[in-house]
């Protein structure tokens, strides 16, 4: 009898191991895309002449994302962002042993898209990075705004720590393009530490990297507490819990 027991514990287990293993590839495969791809639109509107356009490139993160969520939300909840995870664990819908295995998973998947660019653009000098056009004092605010933003609408309309369902992608893939639109030309509009820090070591463009770390996760936990001023009470928190609109 006590070797059944455990046989099924070992066997649960097993199966936990194989489900998080899946979640880490589509964590890690979902920032490869998004960087690839919106690092790429920067990269091949510099060396095209401008071809792509700045709305062309707003345009392309907002897609990949709304792509990507669509495409991994049912088995990662498609975070591809470490300040999306860590604000869905200081909600209490994520299980913090996790978030270290998610967050290495997305940086992974980040590095290998910017050394994907790298070997595609060696000559270009960023690769796409964000490097703040003003003073380092209005980038991080703009970046603490704008990833408060994102987390805002992402804490409503996500079911449990799953950004998942037509209603998510499009709508969090907007707010991700409309941002990029404004924002971009004075912060580069990142919202994402992964996708700062792979084109940002690629490149060595680290000098101002701190910016596009801190303003996000502290954006994305702020929106976490303003979802629990403004919501019923439940609504912020949970691992089952859906949006707090439905």
């Amino acid at each position: 009898m006590v070797v059944h027991y455990y046989l099924v514990i070992d066997l649960l287990w097993l199966g936990v191991k194989i489900v998080m293993r899946r979640q880490y590839y589509a964590e890690f495969f979902g920032t490869f895309i998004l960087v690839l791809v919106g690092t790429g639109a920067i990269v091949i509107n510099d060396v095209s002449g401008g071809a792509i356009s700045h709305v062309g490139i707003a345009i392309s993160f907002g897609l990949v994302v709304m792509a990507m969520i669509h495409t991994l939300g049912e088995i990662s909840g498609a975070h591809i962002n470490p300040a999306v995870t860590i604000a869905f664990w200081l909600a209490k819908r994520f299980e913090g042993r996790y978030v270290l295995p998610y967050v290495s998973s997305q940086l992974a998947g980040a590095l290998a898209a910017s050394a994907t660019m790298l070997m595609l653009f060696p000559d270009h000098q960023t690769l796409g990075a964000t490097l703040p056009a003003g003073a380092h004092l209005q980038t991080l605010v703009l970046e603490i705004i704008l990833t408060f933003i994102l987390m805002f609408v992402i804490i409503n309309v996500s079911v449990g720590s799953k950004e998942q369902g037509l209603l998510a992608g499009i709508t969090i893939g907007a707010v991700v393009g409309f941002e990029a639109m404004f924002a971009g030309p004075i912060t580069g509009a990142s919202m994402n530490p992964a996708r700062s820090i792979g084109p940002a070591l690629m490149s060595g463009q680290v000098s101002t990297l701190w910016l596009y770390i801190v303003g996000p996760v502290v954006g994305a936990a702020l929106a976490i507490t303003t979802c629990r001023l403004i919501q019923w009470p439940g609504c912020c928190a949970g691992s089952e819990q859906s949006g707090c609109g439905s």
